[in-house]
């Protein structure tokens, strides 16, 4: 049978803010092994029997990052795998994109083949009761069933939706219960947490969704129908279009089928499952201390326990608390209760309904060219580091508001200026005024790096004319 994970990255992650941001979300985060969890998702399909393709759900904004991502880890996977990626402009929650999915996997391998969609923000420790419960769910959908996967509670946790089972069948999907609830349902050894993780063909779920939310199916169709579709090495990419995807209803692949269908079987399975759900949940993670602190990075305590404390750059000091939340990075500072670790989403709310840059991007940005980090900035300046990776440019532009110093700290870049080009090598410099058409590259084989200082009388990054960018579009 043909089996190909579904991996859905989306999502905020508000609670995990000021790691997570609207353009760096949750599954971009890195554990202490060094891997982001979207790379640990990626992997744990790509290491499941039979798999020869991997099909992640997206925000187009997010495509060169997810890519990148996927080909860090490639050489851990046990053979070249293709990837295949649906770009959304924006979020319409699980339902839509699963149907996308669908649709382009019953176009490509049939109706028969196998999709299990997996969350990129999920983590999951034990792959071998992991593939376990994989072939058990497979074997159920050769049955026509649609297959979730229940995980056996450890606690009563009222931040997970419970099923209600008997062996493999399914009696009734429970939202979110009170901790008494919780309590009962734990104790009552019936219920399990609800993980987000299924399994069915193609043609299962497009059966289903015809059944159950009809405008779903034929709105994302249409987009389908009307997308952007390119191909590379070992890669398809399709894009869907803003003005055809505001057609589709938002709603969850929960509400929209599973707790609607008749046709619903459940496995039951401990796999180490955590959704990640908080900075308590990520601390975790971490071993503690003799005092339940659990540190990373350039840190300092004296009189501390039970806190979580993580440094991005900065030293930090610590003296004489207990149970806190500290997380630093360059340009946001979070200092919570731990008692009070969901209520981070309420700090990111106020964040993105005032437009602070905070909620939506680090100071650092990925491009397909490579990354920009913002220094500093203030009246009339800013101040940037940039790399370019090697064999790559920018696109050809110009800025009505603004001039650019460019230093090169380190490789050599090939800069167009106005009618001239010319190299610039380590430790020189050029400058580009404004209403000059430029373009910077990197010829050589390893990072160009270098400084930007801007000047002028606005410097956003909307102040930019682009005459092509890599692809040659206008």
């Amino acid at each position: 049978m043909m089996l190909i994970p579904v991996i859905l990255c989306g999502g905020a992650g508000s609670r995990l803010w000021p790691v997570s941001r609207e353009m760096h979300p949750k599954p971009f985060i890195r554990l202490e092994n060094g891997q982001s969890l979207l790379q640990c998702a990626w992997l744990r399909g790509a290491n499941l029997p039979g798999v020869a393709e991997v099909l992640t759900v997206t925000n187009h904004e997010l495509f060169f990052k997810t890519e990148s991502e996927y080909r860090e880890v490639a050489g851990k996977a046990p053979k070249n795998l293709a990837n295949s990626f649906i770009l959304e402009p924006f979020g319409r929650n699980t339902a839509p994109a699963v149907a996308a999915a669908a649709l382009q996997i019953a176009a490509t391998h049939g109706e028969d083949a196998l999709m299990l969609v997996l969350a990129a923000d999920h983590l999951i420790a034990d792959q071998d009761a992991f593939s376990l419960a994989v072939s058990k769910a497979m074997k159920l959908t050769q049955e026509g069933k649609l297959v979730t996967f229940g995980i056996t509670p450890e606690s009563p946790e009222t931040g997970f939706g419970y099923i209600e089972a008997v062996g493999n069948s399914v009696l009734r999907f429970v939202e979110k219960p009170t901790l008494e609830k919780a309590q009962e349902y734990v104790a009552s050894g019936s219920y399990l947490w609800n993980s987000g993780i299924f399994c069915f063909s193609a043609g299962a779920l497009l059966r289903e969704m015809a059944q159950h939310c009809p405008k779903i199916l034929e709105t994302t169709r249409a987009c389908l129908a009307q997308a952007d579709k390119s191909e590379g090495k070992d890669y398809s990419k399709t894009e869907l279009a803003a003005d055809d995807f505001e057609q589709v209803p938002d709603d969850s692949i929960d509400y929209a089928v599973m707790e609607r269908s008749k046709n619903v079987a459940v496995v039951p399975c401990s796999i180490g499952w955590s959704d990640i759900g908080s900075w308590c949940a990520l601390g975790d993670l971490i071993s503690p201390d003799g005092r339940g602190n659990r540190i990373e990075g350039d840190v300092m305590i004296h009189d501390v326990t039970n806190s979580h404390i993580k440094s991005h750059e900065r030293m930090i000091g610590v003296v004489g608390v207990d149970n806190l939340i500290i997380v630093d990075t360059p340009d946001a500072l979070l200092v919570a209760d731990s008692s009070r670790a969901q209520d981070v989403k309420h700090l990111y709310s106020q964040l993105k309904s005032q437009g602070h840059d905070t909620h939506k991007i680090h100071r650092t940005v990925h491009r397909p060219w490579g990354t920009y980090t913002i220094l500093e900035e203030g009246p009339r300046f800013k101040i940037k580091r940039i790399v370019v990776k090697p064999r790559s440019h920018l696109s050809l532009q110009m800025h009505h508001h603004r001039s650019e110093h460019w230093i090169v700290v380190s490789g050599m870049a090939r800069v167009v200026n106005g009618d001239n080009e010319l190299f610039v090598n380590s430790n020189e410099s050029t400058y580009i005024p404004a209403g000059n058409k430029h373009r910077l590259e990197n010829p050589g084989v390893v990072d160009l790096v270098m400084i930007e200082v801007q000047s002028g009388d606005y410097l956003g990054e909307d102040d930019i004319v682009r005459f092509d960018d890599i692809y040659g579009r206008k």
